[in-house]
């Protein structure tokens, strides 16, 4: 049975995921900060095969720990999902700078710990593949103002998954640096055009669809090629 382990899995984009992968006869890894809390998520576990695992990618120790809890079993996919909007204050005017530090822990640094810590796990799957969920609007090329936070902590992903592809491409690892379109969360807010169901299935296939020549490369969910 092929493995997934997905971050941010408790609701969103993160819990279509493990809706969707589960359906499809994955076992699934499902990683939340809360799970006690994580109802549907909870919900889902108890009708397929989804293990729920406590992790806030902003905290080193729980990394470890997840680590710890896996030891060395195969994992075919990673999905970084996890991600914050940022503070209030990034705008022009203002910057709450422990927020903006915050939200590099949680969209930056935290994506690129999770694979690391799962590196050898990985090596060991048969999918070999990492999918980073990030935003159009870390996009430099594209960047209008407002939301600095949000905007540099996805810029820098994008830039160190792309590094990670590279650097890792000698052990077979393809990365994906996803853009999920304007999706009807509660990130994305009621006048979302994008359902959850047709973004990921939409992901799916492009994480399915990588090869050493589209990774590390920044596409949408539909396959659009973005601007860095």
């Amino acid at each position: 049975m092929p493995s997934v382990l997905i971050t941010g899995a408790n609701r969103g984009i993160g819990l279509e995921f493990a809706r969707q992968y589960a359906a499809d006869g994955f076992e699934v890894i499902a990683c939340c900060r809360q799970p006690a809390k994580a109802d549907e998520l909870q919900k889902l576990a108890g009708r397929a095969s989804v293990r729920v695992l406590a992790l806030d990618v902003g905290i080193e120790g729980m990394i470890a720990d997840v680590k710890g809890e896996l030891a060395d079993r195969p994992i075919d996919v990673l999905i970084n999902n996890a991600g914050v909007a940022g503070p209030a204050g990034q705008s022009d005017g203002h910057v709450d700078a422990e927020g903006w530090l915050d939200t590099f822990r949680v969209n930056t640094a935290g994506p690129l710990l999770v694979s690391q810590a799962l590196h050898e796990n990985l090596k060991r799957g048969e999918g070999k593949r990492i999918a980073a969920i990030t935003s159009q609007l870390g996009s430099t090329a594209n960047n209008t103002g407002q939301r600095y936070a949000y905007r540099s902590s996805k810029a820098a992903l994008n830039n160190a998954m792309r590094g990670l592809s590279r650097d890792w491409a000698k052990d077979g690892i393809l990365v994906g640096i996803l853009h999920p379109g304007w999706v009807h969360t509660d990130m994305g807010g009621p006048g979302a055009p994008v359902t959850p169901e047709e973004s990921v299935r939409g992901l799916r296939e492009r994480i399915a669809a990588l090869t050493p020549a589209t990774s590390g490369t920044f596409q949408d969910y539909r396959g659009v090629t973005l601007p860095w």
